[in-house]
């Protein structure tokens, strides 16, 4: 016997991702329905080789339904996610809303699984930014070994983080570069994407950082440990698909990169590329389909005494969304709902 399972959002490009995870990892499910608001009503979307044609979030009834992977947005989850966890169904909402609830547990299934126990308070388990999910993957086993006082990160963010908005923009504005009689203004950004970076994600906050790089800092206490210092500055880059991360990280103990390597080899969700020579590192375009979170340039930093950095690239709507989701989704059923 499998499970009922609620995909919201179904028509968006990470419900689109969840479906077709869901499908790829066979997840034990004997029935999937897709959500979608009224706008969106009927619109047919791939699970697998099946097609599911949506139906109405707005009059869906959850009772009966085991789990809802949520990608609707934190104004719509605040208004479906009590009715569906209400209704006996667990929420994995991909929003920020519920992140910071300390009722609610913020899962990365490598990291902190044991935090998924703490599920039943709200019936809702939050899925973390895209950002900070590829990097905690990356910082745990690091902790786990040498325990990490400080991270100082830059991220490089696709614009599919923003949307399909996003995608779009990019792709209309890199065409009017070369139509200079086809003028596509910034709308989704602040400022031109094409061709540029912007060091601006989400909203400013009063002490001169941006909401995204207070993100990663509070989502990283909360999933791997609330010592931890974290310093961030997020960048929005010209790239459809993939976020990529330049880390350095600082640990109590001394940690040789050629250890640290090796730690993360074998460590859970990652896939480790790192040869000193010319393409021997991963970018964002080639993990682009790919579940694993990829690192190279792993080297010593020589300016303190217990130093290292590295580079991390992941699918954004893959592990940044829609895989952990999927994941959080196979936990749960592993360790707490276990339908046969």
């Amino acid at each position: 016997m499998g499970y009922r399972i609620v995909v919201a959002g179904a028509t968006g490009n990470v419900g689109r991702e969840m479906l077709n995870i869901l499908a790829e990892r066979q997840f034990p499910a004997d029935e999937v329905v897709a959500l979608a608001s009224r706008k969106s009503l009927g619109t047919q979307v791939s699970f697998g080789d099946e097609t599911l044609k949506t139906k109405d979030l707005d009059t869906f009834d959850f009772t009966g339904f085991d789990i809802a992977l949520f990608a609707i947005g934190s104004d719509a989850t605040k208004i479906y996610a009590p009715k569906a966890a209400k209704a006996g169904c667990v929420v994995i909402d991909n929003s920020s809303l519920y992140r910071y609830d300390p009722d609610v547990p913020l899962i990365v299934p490598e990291v902190n699984p044991d935090a998924i126990e703490g599920y039943s308070k709200k019936n809702i388990i939050a899925n973390p930014n895209c950002s900070t999910a590829q990097m905690v993957v990356a910082l745990k086993p690091l902790h786990d070994r040498a325990k990490i006082k400080r991270v100082v990160v830059s991220t490089y963010q696709s614009v599919s983080g923003a949307g399909k908005e996003g995608i779009d923009e990019l792709w209309d504005q890199t065409k009017s570069i070369y139509n200079p009689t086809d003028n596509k203004p910034a709308k989704k950004f602040t400022k031109q994407i094409a061709f540029n970076v912007i060091p601006h994600i989400d909203v400013f906050m009063e002490d001169g950082s941006t909401k995204e790089e207070w993100k990663m800092v509070a989502e990283t206490k909360k999933i791997v440990d609330p010592k931890i210092k974290v310093t961030a500055t997020c960048v929005r880059v010209p790239v459809f698909v993939g976020h990529s991360e330049a880390i350095n990280i600082e640990t109590e103990e001394h940690l040789d990169e050629d250890e640290a390597r090796d730690i993360l080899r074998v460590s859970p969700g990652i896939m480790v590329v790192d040869k000193r020579e010319d393409g021997g590192y991963v970018t964002p375009i080639e993990c682009v389909g790919d579940f694993a979170t990829f690192i190279s340039r792993i080297r010593q930093d020589s300016t303190i005494d217990n130093g290292l950095n590295l580079w991390c690239v992941s699918d954004n709507l893959r592990k940044g969304a829609a895989l952990n989701a999927v994941q959080i989704a196979e936990l749960l059923g592993n360790r707490i709902l276990k339908k046969g």
